[in-house]
Parts: structure tokens; C-alpha cells; sequence
């Protein structure tokens, strides 16, 4: 079991991930959030919720209203999320592209989530791009967190091999 790392810390303007609570608090944003994939806009918005969880990088959560729903198509892989409820996935599809598992959403969350219920999130990393107020989104390490990495927020981020007993 690797030890926990230091956090690192925040400079003006910034955010620790180690400063955020557990369970996860709900973040309601004006930024412009923006999500495409093969050369579409699948989502645009100032109206996102950002998940905000100890170690892990936020995760953006856009109203479904906000969301070219066309071009998603559910699966039937789903989680369970001790706080939230079970997630749906969905693959985005557009023009001759796939993208498996790239975005999930819970549609029927915990009550502390309720909020979030008809919001879509997107792994950065199985989408072309993730903008937040213009600036490009780093994808988290690791398959299990769809966390968005700015340089709003220091780690270090939960996600890569040997991070899960953190």
C-alpha cells in the first residue's frame, strides 16, 4: 500500500484537492463548460455542478437541456457510487466515430445528489476535448475517476495505479 502523498499547495487562485470533503460536495458553476468530439459540440454550458471529492479532481456534471443527447448511446455497464446511487454509461457516437464509455450520468441520484439528477459528466480523456472558461482539460490517470484537471486545482490526484488506498 503506497503511503499518501503530500498535498501540494495552493497558489492564488487555486485549489487543493485534499481540501475538498468526504462525501463530496456539490458545486454549482457559471464557467463555460464545453465538451467535443469528432469536430461537434456535444455539450455547452454555464449551468454545470461540479462534484467536488477528497484527492479527486472535480468532475463536471452538464444539465442534459445542455447536452446533444443524439449522440449518445446508453450501454448497460453501470456502477454504484456509495454517495451518489448507480450511474448509466453511455458511448458517445458521431460520424463514423465511437467513443465507448464516455460519459455517465445517475438518474435517479441519492437525495444529497438530487441535484445532479438529469446531468451528464465525460471522461476528458474518451472525448476530443474539455474546455472549462477556455482554458483545455487534463483528463484524470487511471479508468475509475472522470475527474477534469485545470491548473485551478493541485494534487496530487487520486486515479493512477497505487493511488486507491489513498
Amino acid at each position: 500500500m503506497a503511503p499518501r502523498p503530500r498535498s501540494q499547495r495552493p497558489g492564488p487562485g487555486q485549489e487543493s484537492v485534499w481540501d475538498y470533503p468526504r462525501p463530496p460536495a456539490l458545486d454549482p458553476t457559471s464557467e463555460l463548460v464545453v465538451v467535443e468530439f469528432a469536430d461537434r459540440v456535444v455539450a455547452r454550458t454555464r449551468r454545470a455542478v461540479r462534484v467536488l471529492e477528497t484527492s479527486h479532481p472535480p468532475s463536471y456534471y452538464i444539465p442534459s437541456d445542455d447536452v446533444d443527447l443524439a449522440l449518445l448511446r446508453v450501454s448497460t455497464h453501470r456502477t454504484r457510487c456509495e454517495w451518489k446511487g448507480e450511474a448509466i454509461y453511455a458511448d458517445l457516437e458521431a460520424g463514423r466515430r465511437r467513443s465507448p464509455l464516455a460519459c455517465w450520468w445517475y438518474p435517479s441520484p441519492t437525495a444529497a445528489y438530487a441535484s445532479i439528477a438529469g446531468h451528464v459528466s465525460f471522461y476528458p480523456g474518451r472525448v476530443d476535448r474539455c474546455l472549462v472558461d477556455g482554458e483545455e482539460v487534463r483528463g484524470s490517470d487511471g479508468d475509475f475517476y472522470g475527474g477534469w484537471i485545470t491548473a485551478r486545482i493541485v494534487g496530487p490526484f487520486k486515479g493512477p495505479p497505487g493511488t486507491a488506498s489513498w
